[in-house]
């Protein structure tokens, strides 16, 4: 093949309608999901009042993730065909040019030009509560992706930076119809949603008469027209099962959690036990064990469930069996959330009373309600436990300065698998990430010049 640019045959294809071939050879899809480095117009990120941060941590995640695949493409086209990487460079910003809806992308055409991924939005606070989405970019036949954190209780700011109001997870939720809805109104091609949290999770039982608020939630959303959820370890997984077509994407920080307990403790030390909180919990931990490699023990709780936790000092445990030996050992422990705390507190109080050295806990979701973060104050500086893990999926500049608080970052993890879904691309090594625990294990076990372990992945 010649270095030669043959922009002659790509502009008769192009002119004609015929199916266009790629640059160097490669058929290019009809459907607007093919890789395109810099086109926007076919994938767009809106964050409502709330979700800000979060996609904001997203986007910068994503545009890393576009600039590394340019970069790595035009290596290899450059290896393969014996060509500069700057004549490399020109050719794909041709095709994404030519693929594009645009007359051209704006940007020079011989450097990499980064997309922009954010939808411009302006959000009204009216004086009666009500709210309005007004989105001010162009976003028909978009791939759409709406993030919200319903857990957010930090000021959200409204009237172009005028007002600034607290919201309760109610308002969060209404917040996030009306913008559907004015992405419907503005002709997007598919819509998903990026929940961190998945509000209502925990009313998922019908043990009365009360309702399953958790699939109403996920069924109300279909209804307008949302294609999928991607949420962060949802409280139960038979939420997913309550929907006719729309998808649930339920991802897990596992990887970050043990990247980040590995920068804490040695994770081959013999003295490290799993512990399950829960029954509840007992598939999350059985996972983190074998891992691990490491013994599993379980917390058995009783519990009076006509009784609403409302604090830490006021939960519905009556008593507690320990299954396991933990006498001297570091214990760690995961669970999917943490609300007002007192169930963990009081597991944490117990294990120590039981022997256990360090106990430390993960949680994909730090709410950490009410009166929470004084009350683990309180219990680090009693020495009940060692340190906490959570993620970045819910944010608390309070919980930050803490020095028992460790947080992990989970925007990486969501924006690769938006950039998969956009692309049609399979999700299943994101979602069964032991490969990657695997690989960091290996790591941690080479750190500590120990002969490595046969790791139970299977």
């Amino acid at each position: 093949m010649s270095g030669t640019f043959d922009q002659h045959r790509l502009f008769n294809l192009f002119l004609t309608k015929k199916p266009m071939r790629g640059y160097f050879g490669a058929t290019l899809p009809h459907k607007a999901h093919a890789l395109n480095y810099s086109d926007t117009t076919r994938l767009g990120l809106l964050a409502c009042p709330g979700g800000e941060r979060f996609a904001e941590q997203v986007v910068k995640r994503l545009s890393t993730i576009y600039r590394r695949r340019f970069e790595r493409k035009a290596q290899v086209m450059a290896e393969r065909y014996h060509l500069s990487k700057e004549e490399v460079t020109t050719k794909i910003n041709f095709g994404n040019d030519i693929q594009s809806s645009l007359l051209y992308i704006p940007g020079k055409v011989s450097e990499y030009r980064a997309p922009r991924f954010n939808v411009k939005t302006r959000n009204t606070w009216f004086p009666n509560g009500e709210i309005k989405t007004e989105i001010l970019d162009s976003i028909r036949g978009q791939d759409l992706y709406i993030f919200q954190d319903t857990e957010n209780r930090l000021p959200c700011t409204f009237n172009d930076g005028r007002d600034e109001v607290r919201l309760s997870v109610n308002d969060h939720i209404f917040n996030l119809m009306v913008t559907i809805d004015a992405a419907i109104q503005s002709g997007a091609g598919r819509i998903t949603l990026v929940l961190p949290t998945y509000p209502y999770s925990r009313q998922h039982k019908k043990k009365g008469r009360e309702g399953l608020t958790a699939a109403r939630f996920g069924q109300i959303m279909e209804h307008l027209g949302v294609a999928r959820i991607i949420t962060l370890d949802v409280h139960s997984r038979e939420i997913e099962n309550c929907f006719n077509k729309l998808r649930l994407e339920n991802l897990h920080a596992s990887f970050q959690v043990i990247e980040k307990l590995a920068g804490i403790i040695d994770v081959t030390d013999d003295n490290l036990v799993v512990l399950s909180p829960d029954t509840g919990a007992v598939d999350r931990n059985k996972f983190y064990a074998s891992t691990l490699q490491k013994p599993l023990a379980l917390l058995y709780k009783e519990r009076d469930y006509s009784k609403v936790t409302k604090n830490a000092n006021d939960n519905n445990i009556t008593e507690m069996k320990l299954l396991g030996d933990i006498t001297g050992k570091t214990v760690f422990m995961a669970d999917d959330m943490l609300g007002t705390g007192g169930t963990l507190l009081k597991a944490m109080r117990y294990l120590k009373e039981q022997g256990a050295n360090k106990v430390i806990c993960a949680v994909s979701l730090p709410m950490f309600s009410a009166t929470a973060v004084d009350d683990f104050e309180k219990a680090y500086q009693e020495g009940q436990f060692y340190r906490i893990i959570g993620t970045n999926a819910i944010h608390h500049e309070e919980l930050l300065k803490k020095e028992w608080y460790i947080e992990a970052d989970v925007t990486t993890l969501f924006a690769q698998i938006i950039s998969l879904l956009h692309h049609n691309r399979s999700l299943s090594p994101m979602m069964d990430n032991r490969e990657l625990i695997a690989k960091k294990m290996k790591k941690a076990i080479a750190a500590h010049g120990i002969q490595q372990p046969t790791l139970l992945l299977d």
